[in-house]
């Protein structure tokens, strides 16, 4: 009996061990998980063309992992490691490995500056995921086809589509001028490349803190199902998960994960990854 008893307590060790490591970190001072693309210091009045010189020539974005800029840090902050995302080009940490059945958590707070042509709008940052293709491909020309969860004061966890991508969320009909705004209680609607409705929906409710807390954010994706979740709290049910190359709707399941910069200063902490093997219990109710 007495070998039983700790046959079982080593068992219980161990899954416990298990559980704990089951997240994988990927954060580090050298940002060694993540590449670096920065393209441009965007003006106000900004059209979507390929900016010009004051002679008309042509700019090429910066590109990947350019040294000298400062966009992306890494500091200990008591403790822990802080990434500092200056905002002040844009650009992204664009993740080495694809991914795609996954619980990804990260905590943010916002910094204090802005920059154009952001100076008089809200705070702005995202976090892209089933990331496919080349950076720079979209209207700011930066970003890869993927979706979008939304990292904005006051808007944590809406959604925007990137270039052609599509997906199908819960959400309230929108009427006149009004933006579709998320609900776990209404039916799927088709939203973003060659849909009805374009390819923005407001999130359910706002759950962010206040100003220079922390908040939580966590994206749970599974078989082109995702979640977006905001402090504890579900604001966004996507399903179906897509985009449209030369006319053909394709599956957009799996990808990289970009974290934006975005004319704001933000600061993001703890950014840790699981894989998947289904959709967890908790949430595979919001797909029935």
């Amino acid at each position: 009996m007495r070998n039983l008893i700790i046959l079982i307590l080593f068992t219980c060790i161990l899954c416990s061990c298990s559980s704990t490591t089951e997240w994988e970190s990927l954060m580090d001072t050298d940002l060694s998980k993540w590449d670096r693309y920065l393209s441009y210091k965007h003006k106000l009045g900004y059209n979507g063309d390929q900016p010009t010189d004051e002679n008309g020539n042509l700019v090429a974005p910066i590109g990947l992992n350019k040294d000298g800029y400062g966009v992306f840090t890494v500091s200990d902050e008591e403790g822990e490691e802080v990434l500092k995302i200056s905002g002040e080009i844009y650009g992204c940490l664009i993740s080495k490995k694809e991914y795609d059945n996954y619980h990804l958590r990260l905590k943010m707070k916002w910094g204090d500056k802005k920059f154009e042509p952001r100076k008089k709008l809200l705070k702005d940052s995202g976090i892209l995921y089933h990331s496919i293709g080349e950076p720079g491909a979209e209207y700011w020309r930066t970003w890869m086809l993927s979706q979008e969860f939304q990292v904005m004061e006051g808007h944590l966890g809406d959604y925007w589509s990137q270039i052609t991508s599509a997906i199908d969320i819960r959400a309230y009909l929108p009427e006149y001028i009004m933006n579709p705004v998320a609900d776990a209680g209404q039916p799927f609607l088709p939203m973003g490349q060659n849909e009805e409705i374009q390819g923005f929906c407001l999130r359910s409710g706002n759950y962010e803190k206040a100003p220079g807390e922390w908040n939580t954010l966590e994206l749970i994706c599974y078989d082109g199902n995702s979640l977006h979740i905001v402090n504890g709290q579900v604001v966004m049910v996507l399903r179906n998960s897509r985009y449209i190359n030369d006319g053909e709707t394709l599956p957009l399941d799996k990808g990289k994960i970009q974290i934006q910069s975005e004319a704001a200063e933000v600061y993001y902490k703890d950014i840790e990854i699981k894989e998947l093997s289904s959709m967890p219990e908790d949430f595979a109710q919001y797909f029935n």
